[in-house]
């Protein structure tokens, strides 16, 4: 996921000259938001929507915030099945249970 990440930020920083054409959207977006919409995009498998919530924020902003939403998933659905949330981390992985 980092290497995409990685990948991203250098089609962006490539093609930061385009950012004052018309028609582009000036609104900031925070790095909570940029993760949310990275990582529905890897999930969707939708490039187009990756690369563009990539160039929301810097790459370390974007993997602290995918880290911080990984973290927040983990806990919800270990709360939400009753399991401990290193069981569910190695499920979602596909790991064997500890």
């Amino acid at each position: 996921m980092f290497s995409s990440i990685r990948e991203a930020w250098g089609r962006f920083s490539d093609g930061r000259r385009a950012e004052g054409k018309p028609g582009r959207e000036t609104r900031s977006h925070n790095l909570f938001e940029a993760a949310a919409t990275y990582v529905s995009a890897c999930a969707e498998d939708d490039q187009e929507r990756m690369d563009e919530a990539a160039g929301w924020v810097s790459p370390e902003a974007l993997s602290f915030g995918v880290n911080e939403l990984a973290c927040r998933a983990v806990i919800a659905l270990a709360r939400e099945r009753g399991e401990s949330t290193r069981d569910v981390a190695r499920g979602l992985l596909g790991l064997p249970a500890v």
